[in-house]
């Protein structure tokens, strides 16, 4: 069995020895590597830390959007109650009146693309805003009918902007090992804002009726001014960024939402590859479509499942189920206002915890 022992190397050092050997080290060296890696690791776990802060709080920002979608939603079912009795509005001008904004979003989402492309991601959830906004105002003190259409067009355009661009900037901003996750943020923050719209429709229908759904939409302005002061705090998209040649800004903005330095190079160059020159992303763009008009097998296959997926969840009739639940509700036999819009407020409660539900399990 070996003895262990301190020795004097001669120039007043310490270190062990063990055994016969003289296995000579600094002790001093080794206290101060020490130190150094513990040092590191506890710099390393604070920068995940705030990363992780930061990158959650762009999600949520930039999710806001999805909330416009939510409420408008949910909002409109009650507030159609006292709108058909505040102005005498016909069955038909009320199907219409609800059920435009789908149609006017999707014309919104097709025109978000290109906008982002010029103006970038962040700007563009911005102008969703904006155009919301004038539209809900517009709604608001609306004095009939017709200028009820033309605030409910401007509030689908918008809402078509924000939703569509909402997902692609997190997943742009976001480290691959929680993109999966944060990229479900717009969906959670639809049902949010359906369940904010019921509240709303239930907070305020004790209002004389002329006042009440005007409130009620009018509130649905106020998400609008949390986007604008997001705006401040979030950056823009890193792609966007490297695709206007500003590759810098575009490392600086992805320094401070991943944590992981190789994995910042290794997206950036990946980004860099993809967008090449402005003629090749020109290119890159006809050839995508050129792929989607004409997919190979595996890319059929996604297709297929993305747009069944898509197919199925509206075929189930939801929106309806959402947009009506009033009315459902009153055909059951509940006719008080205010007993009425509680129940679709149970409605909203348990879609949003089955959603956030299967998210967590997910």
């Amino acid at each position: 069995m070996g003895l262990v022992g301190v020795q004097e190397n001669g120039n007043g050092e310490v270190g062990l020895s063990i055994g016969t050997k003289n296995k000579y080290r600094r002790m001093d060296s080794e206290v101060t590597e020490d130190f150094d890696d513990g040092s590191h690791h506890h710099h390393q776990e604070k920068r995940s830390s705030s990363t992780r802060k930061y990158v959650l709080a762009c999600a949520i920002f930039a999710s806001l959007n999805s909330v416009l979608l939510g409420y408008d939603v949910g909002v409109m079912s009650g507030a159609i109650i006292f709108i058909q009795e505040d102005l005498k509005i016909t069955e038909v001008q009320e199907e219409v009146l609800i059920g435009c904004l789908s149609i006017l979003s999707l014309f919104g989402s097709l025109a978000g693309g290109r906008t982002s492309d010029i103006i970038g991601r962040k700007w563009t959830m911005a102008l969703a805003a904006i155009i919301f906004q004038t539209g809900a105002a517009t709604m608001t003190l609306a004095p009939s009918f017709e200028v009820l259409i033309i605030g409910r067009f401007l509030a689908g355009i918008g809402i078509g902007f924000g939703v569509m661009i909402a997902p692609i900037y997190i997943a742009e901003i976001s480290p691959s090992v929680t993109r999966g996750s944060l990229t479900s943020f717009p969906e959670i923050f639809i049902n949010l804002g359906i369940l904010l719209g019921y509240v709303s429709n239930f907070a305020f229908s004790g209002l004389p009726e002329h006042i009440s759904w005007r409130v009620m939409l009018g509130v649905g302005i106020l998400p609008s001014f949390f986007i604008g002061a997001a705006l401040f705090i979030i950056p823009e998209s890193p792609r966007w960024l490297v695709m206007k040649n500003r590759v810098e800004e575009a490392r600086t903005v992805m320094l401070k939402t991943i944590d992981n330095e190789a994995e910042v190079e290794e997206r950036l160059a990946e980004i860099l590859l993809a967008a090449g020159t402005g003629s090749a992303e020109k290119y890159e763009e006809k050839a995508v479509w050129r792929e989607m008009l004409s997919p190979s097998p595996s890319l059929r296959r996604m297709l297929i499942t993305g747009f069944g997926i898509q197919c199925f969840q509206q075929i189930t009739g939801i929106d309806a189920t959402v947009y009506y639940s009033p009315e459902i509700f009153q055909g059951a036999g509940i006719q008080d206002k205010s007993k009425l819009l509680a129940a679709t407020v149970a409605v909203g409660v348990s879609k949003n915890r089955f959603h956030i539900g299967c998210h967590i399990s997910y």
